[in-house]
Formats: C-alpha cells, structure tokens, sequence
C-alpha cells in the first residue's frame, strides 16, 4: 500500500507515507496530538522525512477548516529551496573548486555573529542595489504590518535580505545526471520571518490562555476564523512567504554573478528555475472543499508541477515533478528529515566523520558543521522510495560545492 493509516482516538486519521524509513515514537505523539485538534480537515498526511518538531510535527501536511495554528507554521516561515540549471556542464568548471566556493561565500552574507557590539556577518553592511530594489516591493506590506504591531519594526528585515543564515541553510553547484551544472540554495525569511512567527505564536498563546490547559500541547495554540489575529497572522505569513522567494531570488542572483567571476566561459543560469516554500501556509481547494493548508516540512506536488527534494550536504538531491495525490493533499517531502537533533550530531561524530562522508564536496569540514554531517539525516533513496505515488523524478543532483552558514 502506498500508505500507512494511524486510527486517533478522538482524532482525525493520519496517513503516513513512511514505508522503509523510520519514525520516532516521539514524532507519532505529535502528529496524534494535532490530529485531535478540533478542526481538522479529513486527515493528516506525514511525508517520508517526519521527525519531531516545535509544537507540531515536521514532515506534515496539516489541513484545517476555520482555524490556524502559528507554530505549525513555525517561525522560518517561507523557508524553501530555489534551483536554476545553467548552460554549463562539468568540464566547464575549474579544476580548484576552493575559489568558486569562495566567491559564492564573498557575495552572499552567510552565518551569524552572535557577540553583542559587532557586526553580524550573516547580514550587509551596506545592501547592494539589487536588495535595494527587491525591498522596495516589499515596504508597504511591511509599513501595514508595523503599523499595527510596532515591535516588528526592530527587526533584521532590510539587511537579511539576500542573505542565507544557518543551521541547514545552504547554497550549492551540482552536477546532474548528465554532468550539466546547476545551482541550487536553501533559506527563508530570515530575521523578520523569525521575529513575526514567534510574536503570533506567543499572540495565539495569550488569546487562548483560558482555555491552554486543554490543550494537548501549548504550541497548538490557534487563531479562529474570522478574529482579528486571524486575518492579521494570514496577512503576516503571506508578506514572510513573499520575503523569503525574494530573498533566494536575491542570493541567486548573487551566486550567478560570483560564479561568473570565476568561471571563463560565458553561461545562462535560468533553465528550468523553481522556486519553492516547505514551510508556510495558503488557501487550497481539496476534495472539492477551501481549506487552509499548512506544509510543516512539505512542498506542494500538484500534477505537473515542479519542485526540489534535497538531501544532505553530501547526498543526493532531486527535482520532481508532482503526480497530484489527493491523499496526501498534493505534497511531497521536503528534504530527507533528520534521524537525530544537532546535538546528538555533536555528541556522536567527529571532524574526521565530516571529512569522510563530505569527501567529493568543496566544503567546510570544521567542528562547527558536524551537526549537519549527511549521517545525521535518514537515508535519501528510501525517503524517495517512500513516496513514488506522489512524485516522479526529473532530475538527479549531486553537489561538488557546498556553502554553510
């Protein structure tokens, strides 16, 4: 069977797409918890890279009627993938990678300086033109939204624009299965996307403090239709959504034009863009029904439509192309979905284990990265295999270059 079906008690029914790759019993009780939510719609659907989430369950398909739930959402709202085939194929690329890596990594702001009086590196000093001209589009859903709740304004908004961040952020070149070059990133809406999550999420919160303890977990905290916070948050989200695509329209711009600098032959980079959210929400018609739908960790496989499945920094990717599975609401997964936390990562691998499993990438091979050492995620081919009945493969990519925050 393509699924497995969880029966809840005094809950909807999840259906799991998880056939050869593990779930933790930790991820079950979660996705049990939000499927007693009052208004759910059908089912959940639990994509093959599940594993244990803020509030609620990464790797799944929540669909809702009348009602939201900030932190299902969560706070990297937007966060996605955008990929672009150039004109290039593996010859075309230098025999030292070391500097392509390099200039990607001058252009594009990346990581986080956490001491207080510094400059923070994962932002600009001083945007370029081309952030200049994407923020402008987005100042007056940003004056509408700090209008109404001032604190948003103190936030990192301009000067995250264009930039990648940390954690499992990453931008790369790959080959695909016919050695032609293609580059492919991974970020969303960065400090202000952060800032406005956690505000409506403590927002929720406090509306419901009367009614919290009933709840199976204080993160499903949840907005109803038709409150102000509703209409406010779905306002929110959409203006995050919309800052992220432009944020990794920004930083591919970016990479192109690095890459030009150090690649001799002249090339096109806008073969077959796709740019995709994996954690957001929007309004969708499903078994002939409007409902809301929110992709924790999920991309949207409508029929024929594109999107990108990666893996880890030293795996596999693939762009797909949707089969339109009306079961699983049109999704697929959004990468391979850790099998440990970060700090189990730490605690179990060593630099030496990072050189090894990351030996045919241009990449960091430090301390600092060994949390997202490619043993730390479950295995790509079965996570695939798990859900063939919701999408077919295009492209196959391996990475040579790889860039972390």
């Amino acid at each position: 069977m393509e699924y497995q079906v969880l029966q809840v008690e005094n809950g909807k029914p999840i259906k799991l797409w998880t056939s050869g790759v593990p779930v933790e019993d930790d991820a079950r009780t979660q996705l049990m918890n939000t499927a007693r939510m009052p208004f759910i719609y059908r089912h959940l659907a639990v994509m093959p890279d599940v594993h244990l989430g803020k509030g609620s369950t990464i790797g799944s398909v929540i669909p809702t009627q009348g009602a939201i739930i900030p932190a299902a959402v969560g706070v990297d709202i937007g966060c996605g993938m955008m990929a672009v085939r150039t004109t290039l194929s593996a010859q075309d690329l230098p025999d030292q990678l070391f500097e392509l890596r390099s200039a990607i990594e001058r252009a594009v702001p990346h990581g986080r300086t956490s001491k207080r009086n510094q400059r923070d590196q994962g932002a600009w000093d001083t945007p370029p033109v081309s952030v200049d001209s994407m923020w402008a589009s987005l100042i007056p859903g940003f004056d509408r939204l700090t209008g109404k709740y001032p604190r948003l304004k103190k936030t990192n908004n301009y000067k995250h624009l264009g930039t990648l961040g940390t954690g499992n952020h990453f931008i790369e070149i790959c080959l695909d299965q016919v050695d032609r070059v293609w580059f492919m990133l991974h970020s969303g809406s960065r400090g202000v996307g952060n800032a406005i999550g956690t505000y409506f999420i403590e927002l929720a919160q406090a509306d419901m403090r009367h009614h919290i303890a009933n709840l199976p977990d204080r993160d499903l905290a949840y907005f109803e239709e038709g409150s102000e916070h509703f209409e406010d948050y779905v306002e929110a989200v959409g203006w995050a959504q919309d800052y992220a695509r432009r944020n990794r329209a920004v930083m591919m711009q970016n990479v192109i034009a690095a890459a030009r600098k150090v690649i001799a032959k002249p090339f096109r980079a806008d073969v077959e863009a796709v740019n995709c959210h994996h954690n957001y929400v929007q309004k969708e018609i499903h078994f002939g029904t409007e409902i809301l739908v929110t992709r924790k960790g999920a991309v949207s496989a409508q029929k024929g439509e594109l999107g990108i499945i990666p893996g880890s920094m030293g795996a596999k990717s693939y762009i797909v192309r949707g089969l339109g599975n009306p079961e699983a609401f049109c999704s697929c997964s959004h990468g391979a979905g850790r099998i440990m936390s970060r700090n189990e990562a730490k605690r179990r691998f060593t630099v030496a284990d990072q050189i090894a499993a990351t030996a045919h990438v241009e990449c960091r091979k430090d301390a600092s990265v060994i949390d997202e050492i490619p043993l730390a995620y479950k295995n790509i081919d079965a996570v695939m295999q798990a859900q063939s009945s919701l999408v077919e493969v295009v492209h196959t990519l391996k990475q040579v270059v790889c860039i972390k925050g």
